[in-house]
């Protein structure tokens, strides 16, 4: 069923991506492939492959981001446009950290509105001149994408606000989310214009394109793609609030990497990951992987860095030099702290001066001497709360000001203009300590470019102590991105005022040979691990994230954002019924392997009983003696037995294969290699007092295992308490006869040589002794259990127990990573399956009537 999320957006459902608005110029650089468009699904959705390479086989990476590294200004006749790079643009910089040979293809929208009769020609010379491809949003789809959706929903979410009421943030508005979704869509068709999927490299940036992976997923399965988050990723407590939830994550997980700044943001996703779609996540060789469909996607963890040659550039301008000894002079026998933010309402410029103005009320000595120098960017967002917000500080600083202010000295210097980076830097070099108190941010560089301005370049004397040596301080929230990094600051709460006042003051007052150590150790991090160092380490991981695209076959299922690309072994494909039918047909000595949960039954039926169909094709194929066929169940033999006892020539091997009965008029065999279930009263106490402990848990109890149950469980608490619950029975039953494993919640406990993939051999090493070795061997099951018997047919037949011209049809259930070679989508097509094996059954001889 198609989710409300998705029931306006047709065009996505469909899977075709017409382009929106008039046809337009295609630009140069298209896709050069010869491609193969298949069917993948009843989405029909056309993903592109191709076995021959480009012809054109270029490194190129495509940035994809919300807007291109460009400035743009109207000519002064007022006739076209001018172009420029924007130096202070992230984006630019990551090249510097990409091999010297690699192409950069900048995808994005302008900061500016081009007229559609000028968007062809605007085109045209961004991509000549710039190699950038501009994306054009119509002004209805901008507004809700950005200032609405993106800013006004997912910036407040992403940052721990929530919309508690209609006066308290904006509630969320599906007309927002479908603009979102548009947007997205317009920049996935300008990525298709230029992509040589083969051979390039995507890397999408930011929040505000967040679905863009499914949309060139769908398009090109093996495309090469990494996305990296430059917000804070919350805890699953608030993202869960977001009425699109899964269908971000899914989205999302159609990248092949996934980065973050840091381990804390990391650990929000997976964790979302984990109770919303039930992921689980591995660490291998300090890598952190997602295993979904078949597909490893990469977890990167590492902070952004500042561009260190800009800054040092930026150091030896005359007009810094001159705008330094302006300010020192302004601020001569002063003592500045610095604060450089966005006005926004997560950047705790409030927090920030009220702490200021407890510092002077407890520490009276630097009333007259240490002044506050606030610089507030202009707001990126607008909105009723930003409004209040600069209204209170404004209000606040008014009031201290008026307050501390004496003859020749200003508390708090409020500068809220745009500041360049050329006097930026010249407050970083005159500042003695800089504070950020924002109460949640993604990275937040401005301590980098402060540790790179009071370090000065080789020969400067400009941030020197009296003995020569260069210093710094910090006092940063414990909430922002770059706050792990920098272990020589001043950790604070920034909630709390009283706190933040006295780091304040300790920033100041520490002696010059502390603060010039902690600098030290600042600057070799901040040199070291530049924005080249952190896309270098990107680019390598997302190469290494990508490396096995070209060597698995890959599927595309799901409609819409519930698109995922299944990657398989190439020998992986579903079962021909026509082909296993003309091969059973053949066969003289038949083995038919069939799990029940799963394969014959659906595991989300409530009710376990078979139904009268199912019923009749078993014994149908049990009827025909040329075959052999056996359920092999976790399941208890009682429920087994009674549940099938139409069925006479069925074979059963209940719980897991413990018990064995090759039909019905035989008596059980006990399979195990132990009957001695004394450690039952040893395991039972430990799972009880888990159960006790996790509501929702619970056990059950068989003849030969006992099994602990979380399924119900709070996701993360059930995953937690299993794993200690594991750590704790194999300790207690470390000298008995068992075996302790885990499974899909469950945690369970069985005699020692018990298994499915047993069962499997005893089955096929019992028809070859009595002169009917298998010639066909159908094996079908659905979950981890039934590998055991994919596993030992391979076995069997190196063995000698089955031929090597045996017709084997190991099966699994559904399209994922498996040991078989063959699958089946559902139990449905299960049972349409052997049905047709039915129908080809010889039935057994009609008794002769005597006369």
């Amino acid at each position: 069923m198609m989710s409300k999320s998705y029931t306006n957006l047709l065009d996505l459902a469909s899977g075709n991506f017409p382009a929106m608005g008039r046809e337009k110029k295609r630009l140069p650089r298209v896709m050069t492939v010869t491609g193969v468009i298949s069917e993948l699904d009843d989405d029909q959705a056309n993903s592109v492959t191709s076995d021959v390479p480009s012809s054109i086989i270029v490194d190129r990476i495509i940035i994809v981001a919300n807007q291109l590294p460009v400035k743009a200004k109207r000519r002064p006749d007022n006739k076209g446009w001018s172009f420029s790079w924007d130096d202070d643009s992230l984006l630019l910089h990551i090249k510097d950290g990409l091999p010297d040979d690699m192409e950069v293809i900048y995808v994005g929208s302008l900061r500016v509105e081009v007229d559609s009769s000028e968007q062809d020609d605007v085109s045209q010379l961004l991509l000549d001149r710039f190699k950038c491809v501009p994306a054009f949003l119509p002004p209805d789809i901008l507004s809700k994408y950005y200032h609405g959706f993106c800013k006004q929903h997912l910036w407040p979410l992403f940052h721990y606000m929530l919309p508690y009421s209609a006066s308290h943030g904006s509630r969320f508005d599906r007309s927002w989310w479908e603009a979102y979704v548009a947007a997205n869509k317009i920049f996935s068709q300008k990525v298709i214009e230029v992509i040589n999927p083969e051979d390039d490299f995507v890397w999408i940036h930011d929040y505000h394109l967040m679905v863009l992976p499914t949309f060139l997923r769908r398009r090109f399965n093996r495309l090469r793609m990494g996305f990296f988050l430059h917000s804070p990723f919350p805890s699953s407590e608030i993202y869960r609030t977001l009425p699109v939830r899964e269908e971000i994550l899914k989205a999302l997980l159609n990248s092949d990497l996934i980065g973050f700044h840091t381990f804390d943001y990391a650990r929000h996703f997976l964790s979302c990951c984990s109770r919303m779609l039930g992921l689980e996540y591995q660490s291998k060789r300090g890598y952190i992987g997602l295993e979904y469909y078949g597909r490893t996607v990469g977890i990167k963890i590492m902070p952004v860095g500042i561009h260190m040659g800009q800054i040092e550039t930026v150091l030896q301008l005359a007009d810094r030099e001159w705008r330094v000894e302006e300010l020192k002079q302004q601020f001569e026998g002063k003592t500045v702290l610095l604060g450089v933010d966005d006005m926004d309402i997560f950047k705790g410029v409030d927090l920030k001066v009220l702490a200021f103005e407890e510092m002077l009320k407890q520490h009276p000595k630097w009333q007259g001497r240490a002044v506050l120098v606030q610089i507030a960017n202009p707001a990126r967002g607008k909105g009723k709360d930003l409004e209040e917000i600069e209204e209170e500080i404004k209000t606040s600083i008014k009031r201290i000001n008026d307050k501390f202010r004496q003859p020749g000295y200003e508390p708090i210097v409020f500068i809220d203009r745009p500041v360049s980076l050329s006097e930026r830097t010249a407050y970083y070099t005159v500042a003695e300590c800089v504070v950020v108190t924002a109460v949640r941010d993604g990275m937040n560089l401005t301590p980098y470019e402060y540790i790179v301005c009071r370090q000065g370049i080789p020969g400067s004397d400009c941030t020197t102590e009296s003995n020569g040596l260069k210093s710094s301080m910090l006092v940063v929230s414990e909430f922002i991105g770059c706050s792990p990094s920098l272990s020589g600051a001043i950790r604070v709460n920034p909630w709390n005022v009283e706190e933040t006042a006295e780091a304040l003051n300790e920033a100041i007052s520490m002696a010059d040979a502390e603060k010039v150590l902690r600098h030290e150790k600042h600057y070799k991090y901040v040199s070291t691990h530049d924005v080249a160092y952190w896309s270098r380490s990107f680019f390598q991981d997302l190469e290494r994230s990508c490396k096995d695209h070209f060597r698995r076959r890959c599927w595309g299922i799901g409609l819409s954002f519930g698109f995922r690309v299944v990657a398989l072994d190439p020998n992986f494909r579903k079962l021909s019924i026509d082909t296993i039918v003309s091969a059973y047909s053949r066969a003289k000595n038949r083995a038919i392997l069939l799990d029940y949960d799963g394969t014959l039954m659906p595991q989300t039926t409530i009710n376990k009983v078979p139904s009268p169909e199912v019923i009749s094709i078993v014994n149908t194929l049990c009827c025909d003696e040329r075959n052999t066929v056996f359920l092999v169940s976790g399941r208890g033999r009682d429920s087994l037995g009674q549940w099938f006892s139409p069925c006479e020539k069925l074979g059963i091997a209940a719980e897991h294969g413990y018990f064995l009965r090759w039909s019905a008029d035989k008596e059980w065999e006990v399979v195990g290699q132990s009957n001695d279930f004394q450690w039952m009263q040893m395991a039972e106490p430990v799972m009880k007092q888990y159960t006790e402990a996790t509501d929702g848990s619970y056990i059950e109890t068989k003849e030969s295992a006992l099994v602990w149950h979380h399924r119900d469980a709070d996701l993360g608490f059930g995953s937690c308490q299993a794993k200690e619950m594991l750590d704790h029975l194999e300790s207690v039953l470390a000298n008995e006869p068992v075996a302790v494993k885990s499974g899909q919640f469950i945690v369970e406990v069985k005699p020692q040589g018990v298994s499915k993939g047993l069962v499997a051999e005893k089955i096929f090493s019992t028809m070859a002794e009595s002169g009917r070795q298998a010639d066909f061997v159908l094996c079908v099951g659905d979950d981890r259990s039934d590998e055991d018997m994919f596993e030992i047919i391979g076995n069997a037949i190196n063995s000698g127990i089955l031929s090597s011209s045996t017709a084997v049809y190991a099966c699994t259930v559904g399209q994922k990573p498996s040991k078989a070679k063959y699958y089946l989508d559902d139990t449905t097509e299960v049972r349409t399956m052997l049905d047709a094996l039915a129908e080809e059954s010889t039935p057994p001889p009609s008794p002769e009537i005597v006369t």
